[in-house]
């Protein structure tokens, strides 16, 4: 899931639209505290893709600074290498959807400790479940415990775990997902098909999740995004 503008205002006709639904609106809510983010805070999105979040920060008065490998991220890195800024210099370090495709995921969030300073937070989401997607490559899915074990061995001390779209609407959207493929593989009804499945199961994502306890989606999540701060911060 990695697709600019679109992840931010996802419409009802894309096959994806519920998960990135639920991930926005849990930003939202993260963003609005004031402890996470100030206006004239820094951001530091390390993975930043294009960038489909950017608008959020700079609506709030932060400074964004989005980092990768590639693209046109202003700051560029190597894997495995120091990212080229200071130490920290991050009042929020943001990760979004980069976990699963990260081999040295010690190496990583080892970087997200570095850059984030002594009093800020680390806003990571990532997969609990979906399917194989390279972006270049893809690695692994997480389970509550396990991501949260690899945050806190970093250096971090997890403030909260939110875990999005329950078993009822994840395996719906999977399903949306293989038959969108399918439909859209057919020539000339392909694409119209493909759009009217995907409102139709969206719909049915919506009513599976309001039906799903909380405590079911928080250990069986299509996402989690964790909001967390250095450890021995006051």
């Amino acid at each position: 899931m990695n697709h600019g503008g679109r992840r931010s205002q996802p419409r009802w006709r894309d096959s994806d639209r519920h998960v990135l639904v639920a991930l926005r609106r849990a930003l939202d809510r993260v963003l609005t505290r004031p402890e996470v983010l100030r206006a004239g805070g820094r951001v530091i999105d390390v993975g930043a893709g294009e960038a489909p979040y950017r608008a959020l920060f700079e609506a709030r008065g932060a400074e964004y600074i989005g980092c990768d490998i590639d693209g046109e991220a202003q700051v560029r890195f190597l894997p495995g290498q120091p990212i080229p800024l200071a130490d920290g210099r991050a009042d929020l370090v943001t990760s979004f959807q980069v976990l699963e495709h990260v081999w040295d995921v010690g190496w990583y969030l080892g970087e997200c400790r570095r850059l984030v300073a002594p009093s800020g937070h680390l806003l990571l989401s990532t997969h609990g479940v979906w399917p194989y997607h390279p972006h270049p490559t893809d690695y692994r899915r997480w389970t509550r415990p396990g991501l949260l074990g690899e945050i806190e061995t970093a250096g971090f001390t997890i403030v909260e775990v939110d875990g999005l779209v329950g078993p009822l609407a994840w395996t719906t959207q999977i399903r949306l997902l293989a038959y969108s493929q399918a439909a859209r593989r057919l020539p000339v009804i392909g694409g119209a098909l493909a759009a009217a499945l995907a409102l139709g199961m969206n719909t049915r994502m919506v009513l599976e999740d309001r039906i799903t306890p909380a405590s079911v989606r928080q250990d069986h999540a299509c996402v989690y995004l964790v909001l967390a701060r250095p450890a021995g911060s006051p």
